[in-house]
């Protein structure tokens, strides 16, 4: 019965949209566009190819004007009802999307995905994703606009940090929103990645990107900077709250009180903005000085 509304829920939005048949072709007006990837989200604003996007998932949060446009839940754990509400004639992910059932339904309905090639793993891949994208929107002059910028963002930000010999050791604490968890970013992390050419090093290591928070691996890695991403931090909405959280009160970090609020979207992938992200982060664990 559930799979029969779904595909009556589908028959009406294809009556009212109208259909792609092939996820590939020219984008029109008729184009109802659902991003479930923060990643994508970034580089289609900055293209300005943004004019066909309905719906993001919940950790599409840069631009601030993505946060007027509807979601359709956590990227991990969507529901085909959200998502169909936004009446979708494609959707865009990067392969992290759940749950499996949620993914089969969608593949059932037979409603247009497209995943990019790229992945953007680092500054060279981000660089062709930028250019894949501009090539599938027809903005190819503003990716290499793009690609040319965050070059020079780049070589400016790495040269900055060659005036920081120390090392500065960072605990990077993120909020997980699928099970409302606090956990702790590894070297295998992309804020990590970002940590190293701003002259610090993140504080905890593990096999995976993300580890799970306890008192035992914050006092452990004892850093001289805490940083928290904006969900987790807000959520707890002052320094003395953030300091109650196991473990951290006895760190260097809390002791001095460095522990500073970072934005999600700018920790956990690589985009466009990403040199200047490391030139925050440099100014932010070296000199303290928030934007």
């Amino acid at each position: 019965m559930k799979k029969l509304l779904l595909l009556l829920t589908l028959s009406a939005v294809l009556a009212a949209c109208g259909r792609l048949s092939n996820s590939d072709e020219k984008q029109n007006q008729e184009t109802r566009i659902v991003c479930i990837a923060k990643q994508y989200s970034e580089i289609i604003y900055a293209l300005g190819a943004e004019k066909d996007i309905v719906a993001v998932d919940v950790s599409s949060t840069y631009p601030p004007e993505i946060k007027k446009l509807p979601t359709v839940g956590y990227h991990r754990a969507l529901s085909t009802e959200g998502i169909l509400a936004a009446k979708p004639t494609l959707i865009l992910h990067d392969n992290n999307i759940g749950p499996e059932h949620v993914v089969k339904q969608l593949e059932e309905l037979k409603i247009p995905m497209k995943v990019f090639a790229n992945k953007g793993s680092d500054i060279d891949s981000t660089k062709r994703l930028i250019r894949e994208m501009g090539e599938y929107f027809q903005k190819q002059a503003r990716a290499e606009e793009l690609c040319q910028k965050l070059d020079a963002d780049m070589a400016k930000a790495l040269e900055s940090a060659k005036q920081y010999p120390d090392s500065v050791k960072v605990l990077v604490v993120h909020f997980g929103q699928a099970n409302n968890v606090f956990l702790l970013m590894t070297q295998k992390s992309t804020a990590a990645q970002l940590l190293r050419w701003a002259g610090g090093k993140i504080a905890v290591d593990d096999t995976k990107g993300m580890k799970q928070f306890s008192a035992e691996a914050v006092a452990a890695s004892d850093p001289d900077v805490i940083l928290l991403t904006d969900f987790g931090y807000d959520r707890l909405g002052t320094l003395d709250k953030i300091k109650e959280l196991p473990g951290l009160a006895g760190t260097k970090a809390a002791k001095n009180n460095r522990i500073y609020r970072v934005e999600e979207h700018d920790m956990v992938y690589l985009g466009p903005r990403s040199g200047e992200v490391v030139s925050m982060l440099q100014k932010l664990i070296h000199e303290g000085t928030q934007p």
